[in-house]
């Protein structure tokens, strides 16, 4: 990883690093929390960034909440751990030494803040591990949320990844969940 790399924290497992049609996907796991499998995370970033990420390296950063709330504080000035954060490579960074594909950027996933979200949208914990991994690369090729419009289109996008990938659109309202009626008694 290149900018958001904290060499006060080490990591508790080995890093992995598959190759994906196009995209060099590094998973790094700082901490113990769950997290799907490295192949996963591999093939929602390189669904995420399609064509576009031919030829890249791209590093997956799992944290605990203390990492990710420094690292947001530090980069966006935000005094609490969020989701996902993503660091795009600057245009035109050299591929580095070693034969890794030119850097597109760098993502870095809270697991805890990940689950606690899950939870509270009633969401399965993957869908919601997919739809951020895939929120996060859509920022390292360019989109964003900041427009209205620009969202929207970011949206229509992770839609349609995730429906390739066979989840569940992450925008949609919970299901309603009724209630049991209470049961009546003979009259």
């Amino acid at each position: 990883m290149a900018r958001p790399a904290d060499p006060a924290v080490r990591d508790r497992t080995a890093a992995a690093r598959p190759a994906t049609r196009g995209v060099e996907v590094e998973v790094q796991r700082a901490v113990r929390a769950w997290a799907p499998a490295a192949r996963r995370i591999a093939q929602w970033v390189q669904a995420a960034v399609g064509a576009r990420g031919a030829g890249s390296a791209v590093a997956v950063r799992v944290v605990g909440a203390a990492e990710g709330r420094r690292l947001n504080r530090g980069w966006r000035r935000k005094d609490h751990a969020t989701n996902v954060l993503s660091f795009p490579a600057p245009r035109g960074t050299p591929p580095p030494a070693g034969g890794a594909g030119r850097p597109l950027g760098d993502l870095v996933i809270c697991a805890p803040v990940l689950a606690r979200e899950a939870r509270e949208q009633g969401k399965p914990r993957v869908a919601h591990w997919a739809h951020l991994v895939v929120h996060g690369s859509l920022h390292l090729v360019g989109f964003d949320h900041e427009r209205d419009a620009d969202a929207r289109r970011m949206e229509r996008r992770e839609q349609r990844v995730l429906a390739g990938l066979g989840f569940p659109d992450p925008y949609a309202p919970p299901p309603v969940r009724r209630r049991a009626s209470p049961a009546r008694g003979n009259r």
